[in-house]
C-alpha cells in the first residue's frame, strides 16, 4: 500500500504545483474569464475540485480510525469494478468529452476570489496527508466504498485513489484551454 499512496500523492501534488505555476499569477479576471456561458471559467475547475475532493475527506479520516465497515451494498454490489473501470475511463485527461457532474459537485456561478489556486493547493496537500495516515493494513483492491456523489455508486478504495488523480489531472487539463480558447486575455 506504501508505494501505491506514494505514487498518488506524487501526482496529487504534480497537479497543485503544476496548477500554482500555470495559474498563481492570474488576476481575479482572468481566473473568472469563460469562452460561454455554459463553459467553466479556470477559477471554477478548481473550486469544483476543492468541492468534490472534499466529499471524500470523512471517509478517510474513518478508514485513518479503523472505523469503516463495508456496507451491505459495498460488500455485494455486483457493479463496483464497472463503476471503477468507468469512471477512470470517463475521467481520464485524454478523453475531452463533457460530462455532466452533480448538484452536489457544482463549483461557484459567482465570482471566485484569487485566492482559489492557494486554497487549491492548499486543500491537496490536505488530501495527501489524509491517504498518508491510511493504515497500511488496508487492502485497497478489496475494500470497497460507496461514492460520495452518488450513493449507488460503488468502487474499489485503490479506483478511488486513480479516480482521484485522473480527475484533478482532468479539470488542469481543462483549465489550461482555457488559457488557449479565443478572446482570453493575457
Amino acid at each position: 500500500m506504501d508505494e501505491r499512496i506514494e505514487g498518488i500523492t506524487t501526482d496529487l501534488a504534480q497537479v497543485a504545483a503544476d496548477a500554482k505555476a500555470s495559474f498563481g499569477e492570474l488576476s481575479v479576471e482572468q481566473l473568472n474569464w469563460k469562452s460561454a456561458e455554459k463553459n467553466w471559467s479556470v477559477a471554477q475547475c478548481f473550486d469544483h475540485l476543492i468541492t468534490t475532493h472534499s466529499l471524500y475527506c470523512p471517509l478517510f479520516e474513518q478508514l485513518e480510525n479503523g472505523g469503516a465497515a463495508m456496507s451491505f451494498w459495498e460488500n455485494y454490489s455486483p457493479l463496483s469494478g464497472f463503476f471503477g473501470k468507468f469512471l477512470i475511463k470517463s475521467l481520464n485527461p485524454k478523453n475531452e468529452k463533457k460530462m455532466k457532474t452533480t448538484a452536489k459537485a457544482q463549483p461557484s456561478a459567482s465570482e471566485i476570489d484569487a485566492g482559489i489556486i492557494e486554497r487549491f493547493a492548499g486543500h491537496q496537500d490536505q488530501m495527501i496527508e489524509h491517504l498518508r495516515s491510511l493504515p497500511a493494513k488496508i487492502e485497497p483492491t478489496k475494500t470497497i466504498i460507496t461514492s460520495p456523489l452518488l450513493g449507488f455508486v460503488t468502487y474499489s478504495l485503490d479506483d478511488c485513489l486513480t479516480i482521484l488523480v485522473v480527475h484533478a489531472q482532468r479539470h488542469l487539463g481543462q483549465a489550461k484551454r482555457v488559457l488557449e480558447a479565443e478572446g482570453f486575455r493575457r
